[in-house]
């Protein structure tokens, strides 16, 4: 937040700047930001183009940054338009919706209110065409479009091109829509008086007129009567499409019902509406239509901005698609730069992913770092630039990022013990040095006597090592120590330890040498026993102890 040069004392504009600061103190507070936005219109009794340069600054800065953190309120979009009228004139207006769409263009309310700002303010046909079709191509099949298409209508036939009116309904009748009734029949009764070459494609009606050439009943009839069955013909036609698209429409109506909300806020989802936007997904899908199922994810992840699982959705869905590495990277920088929250990161690991998948590997490394600047100590963060680093680099850079971070004061131990125990498997696994990963356990040990992660894979390593007759022995010491450790001196919560234990009792019972069965039940007892029975075995281990000595 910076001070904009405000200037003066007005008292307004003071009042602007202390509403400033509490935006500052709070920048994810949406109502904050509403206040702000509110203030800033409600200057010098509302801005004009005779406002001071100091208010129309300092709301056009507002307006700027509050659509820069909030693009997907379509309201506030229109507004700064109204107001940018008001201030500049067309142009300025015109240049707010165009970020407008750009920023929401799945927004029927938006581009309709654009169109209809163009048609008010614009005599060139021509460029009102080209934006209403711009718009008919981005929201066109809404569920709930007619309010953009009643104003396309509207539009051809203020400038009376008939014409027009008729090829918009031939396109809105097919697709399945709220009120799609009511455009089929404006559309059955201009196709009355339309010639028939316009009612259907050229095939169909080839077809059509050649079956009414062979039908022995028509034969010898006037013109006029073979017209009249032709046109009965094509208005059946006609009504197996209205047919479709009813059946479509009916298909989805379950789904659309369901949708309590289908713009975007800040507020959350309910658990029903979120389940319904997966099975409306389901749904389309399985139609197998892209265009529709890519137009239906672009609402969804709308309304679902902030949450991850959606935009995860719609880029694997996109991923399987064809020859679509652009549309599946405009999804994961959407949702990375702009609308899930860093405080989510999977949506950032697929994505640095797949840049890496594209051949770009520094772009993945920087999508890492970006995640660890804001989330310094995030271990998915850390081991996918470790293993990045493997991967492309090599072994000894993927171990000079583990040190890095080890050393790392940001890092806490927690995370610094997971790290040390992915060195140890990148010696183990990559290098195939089970002996130099056990030295890095042995010596980092003592400085992560409270880190799960760490003695988890402590205990794997030695569980999963390979063995045979002839180094069972050696084998069961190992794990058997690494677990005696976990026992006596690290510092674990009890449910942690008692967890580690159980995995040692399955070593036991499953690859366990000939007195595994008397110790695994004594942990039996000890791990899961009721709590009297604790200080009990613990002195019958110290007796047994005692005794063998």
């Amino acid at each position: 937040m910076g001070d904009f040069g405000y200037g003066g004392v007005d008292e307004e504009l003071a009042e602007l700047k202390k509403v400033e600061a509490e935006v500052a103190a709070s920048p994810d507070d949406f109502e904050a930001w509403e206040k702000l936005v509110r203030t800033a219109e409600g200057l010098e009794g509302g801005l004009n183009r005779n406002s001071s340069p100091q208010s129309i600054q300092a709301t056009r800065n507002i307006y700027d940054r509050f659509l820069a953190k909030f693009p997907l309120f379509f309201g506030y979009w229109k507004k700064y338009a109204d107001l940018e009228f008001a201030i500049a004139g067309t142009e300025a207006a015109e240049m707010i919706y165009e970020r407008g769409v750009a920023s929401i263009a799945v927004s029927v309310d938006l581009w309709a209110n654009y169109c209809a700002f163009k048609t008010e303010t614009t005599h060139v046909e021509q460029a009102t065409r080209e934006l209403f079709e711009r718009a008919a191509d981005s929201v066109g099949l809404d569920f709930l479009a007619h309010p953009f298409w009643d104003k396309y209508i509207e539009f051809e036939e203020r400038v009376e091109k008939h014409n027009n009116v008729f090829a918009i309904l031939s396109r809105i009748i097919h697709i399945p829509m709220h009120q799609y009734a009511r455009y089929f029949e404006r559309y059955r009764q201009l196709a009355s008086t339309r010639p028939v070459t316009e009612l259907m494609p050229e095939d169909d009606l080839t077809r059509l007129q050649s079956e009414l050439e062979r039908d022995p009943t028509f034969r010898g009839k006037h013109e006029t009567e073979l017209e009249r069955e032709l046109r009965l013909r094509i208005d059946a036609y006609h009504l197996e499409i209205f047919h479709r698209t009813q059946t479509e429409t009916t298909k989805r109506w379950t789904y659309e019902q369901n949708i309590k909300r289908p713009y975007f806020h800040v507020t959350e989802l309910d658990e029903e509406q979120l389940t319904n936007w997966h099975k409306y997904l389901d749904f389309e899908e399985s139609e197998g239509d892209y265009i529709r199922t890519a137009f239906l994810y672009e609402r969804c992840v709308v309304t679902t901005a902030q949450y991850e699982e959606f935009w995860l959705r719609y880029a694997r869905w996109m991923y399987a698609q064809e020859s679509h590495e652009e549309e599946v990277r405009s999804i994961y920088v959407r949702a990375s730069c702009y609308y899930v929250p860093i405080a989510e990161p999977t949506i950032r690991l697929h994505y640095a992913l797949f840049e890496e998948l594209c051949d770009r590997p520094g772009i993945a490394s920087a999508i890492y770092e970006g995640v660890l600047v804001a989330l310094p100590g995030n271990l998915e963060a850390i081991l996918g630039l470790v293993n990045l680093q493997r991967r492309q680099v090599g072994y000894e850079a993927a171990v000079a990022v583990c040190q890095q971070y080890i050393e790392s004061s940001e890092c806490p131990a927690q995370t610094k013990g997971a790290i040390v125990a992915e060195m140890a498997r990148l010696a183990w696994r990559v290098r195939g040095d089970a002996d130099e990963a056990r030295k890095i356990f042995h010596a980092q040990q003592q400085w992560y006597l409270d880190s799960e992660p760490f003695w988890s894979a402590h205990l794997s390593f030695e569980l999963e090592q390979p063995t045979s007759e002839k180094t069972e022995t050696e084998q069961y010491t190992r794990v058997k120590g690494v677990h005696e450790f976990i026992r006596r001196q690290t510092r674990l919560q009890p449910d942690q330890v008692k967890a580690l234990s159980r995995r040692y009792m399955d070593y036991l019972r499953e690859r366990g040498t000939k007195a595994a069965a008397r110790e695994y039940m004594h942990l039996d007892a000890e791990v899961d026993g009721p709590v009297s029975v604790v200080p009990l075995m613990r002195n019958k281990s110290a007796v047994n102890g005692a005794a063998k000595s």
